[in-house]
């Protein structure tokens, strides 16, 4: 297998974590299929494909075969596995807000659970068994200490939106126990921000942004007017929460790595693998380089504190580049520069 190109299912592929790797995977010469709701992705005027796959068609020259699909439709799934023989999926595929998580959790374990359950069926129906997982930081819940460490304790996670992530990755355990033949890497994500240099593609959240970095780009550019800092009583460096920001094109590269390993190792089991820089920033630290990337005043007010948000988290990211050999390159200043562009190319998002 290591000898052939892999055809790869990349479930939600029209997101902003999913767009950036499936142009990191056509540098890289894998063949790929984009299966996506469009429930958070600009469809634009092109009744084939969203606009974002459109423009990362034009960045590499390449085509990008798309299938409108839902993944809490089973019959829908069961239709992509017919039209194509897959090596591997990677799944990104699901609910993302944290806050929003604890207003809908019912609509989070439909998605990100049921949806997981019905994606893994199909795929031991079709004998698939290389899996991706776009996993999340989120299952570590509050730290024990930092940095975070993959064997850590899992699952005392503070908001529904983790505890789905948590959930999904212990059936993935519990799957490859029971079947010897399942390869399956757990990335877990800490805070994924930035563009793609280009400008072209980028984060375009629909209606008010929920991450921190979209929101500060949005005020820059005069889209909304103030920015909301939930609490500033926190015990970190200035009081306000401290995340692992990595550049999305580092961890897009990351989701190429994992399969480059798939394919070359031939790994089975469970492996989970954090994907982060190792360092953390607080969101007055990202505010101030975020200014001094666009030149523009960043005004914010600090609010209560948000209902599942923790006081600091950052990965120790020493089993990527041991297992993987990748690390993080980017830091805070080419994530806020590259964010920048993004937003003055694209002050409506795709919509520009």
């Amino acid at each position: 297998m290591a000898n052939k190109t892999w055809n790869v299912l990349v479930t939600g592929g029209a997101g902003y974590i999913g767009s950036h790797t499936v142009l990191e995977l056509l540098e890289a010469d894998f063949k790929v299929v984009v299966i996506d709701n469009l429930s958070n992705a600009y469809k634009g005027d092109n009744d084939v494909k969203p606009e974002c796959l459109l423009r990362i068609e034009k960045l590499t020259n390449k085509q990008i075969a798309f299938i409108p699909c839902d993944i809490t439709d089973i019959n829908e799934l069961r239709d992509v596995f017919k039209k194509n023989k897959y090596d591997c999926v990677i799944h990104f595929a699901a609910l993302k807000a944290v806050g929003e998580s604890c207003d809908k959790p019912l609509e989070y374990y439909k998605t990100n659970v049921n949806g997981t359950l019905n994606l893994l069926e199909v795929m031991k129906e079709y004998n698939v068994k290389h899996l991706i997982y776009s996993s999340s930081a989120t299952v570590y819940g509050v730290p024990e200490k930092l940095p975070l460490v993959e064997n850590m304790k899992i699952g005392n996670c503070t908001n529904p939106y983790g505890k789905t992530k948590y959930m999904v990755e212990e059936i993935l355990k519990d799957l490859c126990t029971s079947d010897k033949e399942w390869s399956v890497i757990s990335l877990r994500y800490f805070n994924p921000v930035g563009a793609h240099p280009s400008g072209q593609i980028g984060e375009d959240p629909n209606g008010i942004p929920n991450n921190l970095m979209p929101y500060i780009a949005q005020v820059s550019v005069g889209k909304r007017e103030v920015l909301n800092v939930y609490g500033n009583d926190y015990d970190t460096v200035d009081g306000t929460g401290v995340r692992d920001y990595i550049h999305i094109v580092d961890l897009a590269t990351g989701h190429v790595k994992a399969m480059i390993y798939q394919k070359t190792q031939n790994p089975t089991g469970f492996k989970a693998i954090n994907l982060g820089t190792g360092k953390g920033y607080s969101v007055l630290e990202v505010i101030h380089a975020f200014e001094k990337a666009s030149g523009q005043k960043i005004p914010y007010k600090v609010v209560e504190r948000r209902a599942g948000d923790i006081a600091a988290s950052y990965a120790d990211a020493g089993t990527a580049n041991k297992e993987l050999g990748w690390q993080a390159t980017k830091n805070i200043d080419d994530m806020c520069a590259d964010t920048w562009k993004w937003q003055q190319n694209n002050p409506n998002g795709y919509k520009s």
